[in-house]
């Protein structure tokens, strides 16, 4: 017969029992969560092995943000003339831009080291020319009448001079500004030495529907154009989106907007003719590249990624393209910028491609994969610096005057809202939905006002000719007895009748009965 084994802790907690035998120690307390087999631990419960978790730290609280004088008095503006304010830098860029660019650039273009080809030697030409035009033309010697004229289809090479047959050769599909200029100044020169006028051959002539050879320089525009305003919405409205997101929408709208532009240019307007295939995807390569670059730009600089933009791809491009004047008639630092905007590469790999004439497609291409190298760059960096700045404008409670403006303009648009509810005799609740008010509640509080300086609100000066709004009770039939639009009861007086509304067509004597629908004395 066995006997009871006393010397084992009791884990149980059955009732004392008289006379029983029990244990002199109490249970050890178990310092871990017995494991389960097939199951997870529970969230926060502590796991066999592991040591004490460390407290977690309580973020310090933000100390309130100190705001300048300035911006204390513009929140006291109206919230959409703050946003109207906020917004007001980009005319006062575009007109900075225009006047430093365009203006600059081109109000007086004038000939620097311009590039010659001279085939074989003319001494006297050369003296005649530096002495008449110093520092406007360079003069590069040829042995070969070919090769002069090939360097002048590439683009690298103004014009050429053959004073063996006293000719010139132009094309004037590569720039239309430097064959009709050159030439003409350079014949000056020579018949005022005693030479006969040169003549004029043309190595590549403009087709009827390029008479100028514009056409390139506003095709590129678009494509520019195009390409960082698509990118520029996705930095200003898609912040958080991941990186493959924002390149769909880049990569998607490029082919769009390359779809869109080469299909007017060519067949709608017929300003192209031709190579609609090649032109596309030169153009969606193009528009990819500078969308990755403005994109990465963004994240650096938020909502005013249209300036950085602007400069880059349309301010600073278009002047040093080459598509309106060649680089050589060009002020400084455009005429060194013709080496690396994106204009320059893509106007001349448009003229390669419909007129055969310039540089190979080579440069464009290498120009078109150091921009979107750079963009790629630019966003995997930026989105990791953009997200340090969010989390610690949430932690600091930082905000900008443009947030605080929306913020302002939403509040002010939600008692807009519910006062033109309240003219119309109804109300909104906390649920959304609509309640009526009632007769005496309401009243179209409007004031009047010129047509210029408008009411208490705005333009609207007048009552709106409805009055309040009916109100359906949903669960009725149409037709029949008791159908059709319902307010609410107007209040009476005790012994008085319901009054006459101020909108009734028909004047009732004042002894007559005016019922009020179900709610009329019985």
């Amino acid at each position: 017969m066995s006997t009871p084994r006393n010397d084992v802790n009791r884990n149980d907690d059955t009732p004392d029992r008289p006379g029983g035998s029990r244990p002199t120690s109490a249970p050890k307390p178990r310092s871990t969560r017995p494991s389960a087999r097939g199951t997870k631990p529970r969230r926060g419960a502590k796991v066999a092995g592991s040591t004490r978790p460390a407290p977690r730290r309580q973020a310090p609280v933000p100390a309130p943000q100190q705001h300048g004088a300035y911006r204390r008095w513009y929140s006291t503006l109206h919230p959409s003339l703050q946003l109207i304010g906020l917004q007001l830098w980009m005319p006062l860029f575009f007109i900075v831009g225009f006047c430093l660019c365009y203006v600059f650039a081109f109000h007086a273009p004038h000939p620097h080291d311009v590039p010659i080809a001279l085939v074989g030697s003319d001494p006297t030409l050369v003296a005649a020319v530096q002495k008449a035009l110093p520092g406007e033309f360079v003069f590069h010697t040829y042995d070969s009448l070919a090769a002069a004229k090939r360097d002048v289809i590439a683009g690298s090479m103004a014009v050429a001079y053959d004073p063996a047959t006293n000719e010139f050769f132009k094309a004037s599909a590569h720039q239309f500004q430097v064959a009709s200029l050159v030439p003409a100044t350079l014949s000056a020169v020579l018949t005022g030495i005693g030479v006969a006028t040169p003549k004029l051959t043309e190595l590549a002539p403009l087709p009827a529907w390029d008479e100028y050879g514009t056409v390139p320089m506003y095709v590129m525009l678009a494509w520019c154009i195009g390409g960082y305003m698509v990118a520029m919405f996705i930095g200003i409205m898609g912040g958080p989106l991941r990186h493959r997101t924002r390149m769909t929408v880049i990569v998607v709208g490029g082919l769009v907007i390359s779809l869109i532009t080469n299909t007017l240019a060519g067949p709608v307007v017929g300003a192209i003719h031709g190579h609609w295939i090649q032109l596309v995807l030169i153009a969606w390569g193009w528009i990819v590249a500078i969308g990755l670059a403005v994109n990465g730009l963004s994240y650096f600089v938020g909502r005013f990624i249209a300036a950085p933009a602007m400069i880059c791809f349309v301010f600073l491009s278009m002047p040093s393209s080459g598509g309106a004047y060649p680089k050589w008639f060009m002020p400084e630092p455009f005429a060194w910028l013709n080496n690396v905007v994106v204009g320059s590469s893509m106007v001349d790999m448009i003229k390669h491609q419909i007129y055969g004439v310039g540089p190979g497609p080579a440069r464009g291409l290498i120009t078109m994969g150091c921009y979107a190298a750079v963009g790629l760059v630019l966003m995997y960096f930026g989105k990791k610096w953009w997200e340090r700045r969010r989390i610690r404008a949430i932690v600091t409670g930082r905000t900008t005057m443009f947030q605080d403006a929306n913020t302002a303009n939403r509040e002010f648009l939600g008692k807009e809202r519910d006062a033109e509810l309240e003219r119309h005799g109804l109300e909104s609740t906390e649920t959304g939905t609509l309640s009526v008010l009632s007769d005496d509640d309401w009243e179209d509080a409007r004031v009047g006002g010129d047509v210029f300086t408008g009411g208490r609100d705005g333009l609207e000066t007048e009552t709106t000719p409805t009055g309040r709004i009916p109100v359906v009770r949903t669960g009725e039939r149409t037709g029949g007895a008791g159908t059709g639009p319902r307010t609410r009861p107007v209040p009476r007086a005790e012994g008085s009748r319901a009054p006459a509304r101020s909108d009734t067509s028909a004047r009732v004597d004042a002894g007559d009965e005016l019922p009020h629908g179900r709610h009329a004395d019985r």
